[in-house]
């Protein structure tokens, strides 16, 4: 590499002539000499160091690596895929799609992060922004950038709502107003903690009916393009196979039976739509969930909340950690804890009742 002195119309220029790993040249211009030596000394230092990246890379259009990013990771679920991919499109292309990775910089990301937090909510702010720092981590990967500009970044606080408690006499009425053909699946949700989506995928095939146990294999989810489609459960840890109580195993058959539906018909949906195809959440939801809810005076219940109801069951009656775990298919028993554990009112009641007659009872036995 060597400083090159140049005579423009505009005066004289400083050219950096460089080759890379690969044997190619290219050069960088610069208006001092000072200039020049400075960056050709920091380039011999890098290479010395292993860490040297060809400036061009950082050229590279975001909206180019992004869609590159979205195509690297075949194991993510069409669901997140259409998520991810949804974000990208509507909330990061109209602003750094047509910029090079290396002129965006952690003042322009924390820009676009304060513009989100004025007009959306902190959760999609983070997941936005969650977004946001995968491309740039990719960038840095595929050795585009050297270093991330999502460092630093402060993102709104999470307030965490408190959500309903379900009891089983809330239960029974929401059963009551989904109706025969709907009902089973509230009781999924409550009693084995499935989510909407495992309940929808469920195959009559996955149910033994003689062990009582269920199997959690499929689920659906909304792919690229809103299409929903089935596949296999968030994460290893979600494919498990459930013991059932007998209850449950007869309420299933009797649904079951209602549809004519035998055990001989594995490949078949044990909940199906009007028309017989797959449950569409957003139909579901809005034709199904909502009018039984209100009516049954549970106004503002999502149905996960029948699967926090169910572990924050698990964990009142004393079933240990690892069970609720496994049960819930959580492949981190932090997750089992600290986001869906929630004590009731009843719970704490009866904790203060129990440090009272812990420390306070001996005190009221010799008072005067």
């Amino acid at each position: 590499m060597s400083v090159n002195r140049r005579v423009t119309n505009r005066g004289a220029v400083y050219d950096v002539r460089l080759r890379t790993v690969d044997g190619s040249s290219y050069k960088r211009s610069f208006r001092t000499r000072r200039e020049a030596e400075v960056f050709e000394a920091r380039e011999r230092a890098d290479r010395s160091r292993g860490t040297w990246l060809d400036p061009r890379r950082a050229e590279a259009i975001f909206n180019d690596v992004a869609r590159e990013w979205l195509q690297n990771n075949p194991a993510k679920r069409p669901g997140t895929l259409a998520r991810d991919e949804g974000i990208v499109r509507l909330h990061l292309e109209p602003v750094l799609g047509p910029r090079p990775l290396g002129t965006i910089t952690p003042g322009d990301v924390q820009t676009l992060v304060n513009r989100w937090s004025k007009r959306q909510k902190p959760r999609t702010v983070r997941r936005q922004f969650g977004v946001v720092r995968a491309v740039f981590r990719f960038a840095v990967e595929r050795d585009y950038i050297g270093r991330t500009p999502c460092r630093g970044i402060k993102l709104p606080e999470v307030e965490q709502a408190t959500r309903p408690v379900v009891t089983g006499a809330d239960l029974e009425r929401l059963a009551v107003e989904l109706g025969p053909s709907h009902a089973p699946m509230a009781y999924l949700g409550a009693v084995l903690g499935l989510r909407w989506g495992e309940c929808a995928g469920l195959r009559v095939g996955r149910i033994d009916f003689l062990r009582s146990t269920l199997i959690v294999a499929e689920q659906i989810t909304r792919g690229q393009g809103g299409r929903h489609v089935s596949g296999p459960p968030k994460s290893h840890a979600g494919r498990r196979t459930l013991a059932m109580p007998t209850a449950l195993a007869a309420l299933l058959t009797d649904h079951l039976a209602r549809r004519r539906i035998t055990g001989a018909d594995a490949d078949a949906l044990v909940f199906v739509s009007e028309q017989g195809g797959h449950l569409r959440y957003e139909r579901w939801r809005g034709r199904v969930w909502l009018p039984a809810a209100r009516k049954a005076g549970l106004e503002g219940l999502t149905f996960h909340d029948l699967r926090r109801a169910n572990a924050t069951a698990l964990v009142l009656d004393g079933i240990d950690l690892k069970t609720a775990q496994t049960r819930l298919g959580h492949s981190d028993p932090r997750l089992t804890l600290a986001v869906y554990a929630q004590a009731t009112s009843e719970a704490d009641r009866a904790a203060a009742d129990a440090l009272g007659r812990r420390f306070l009872d001996a005190r009221a036995m010799n008072a005067p």
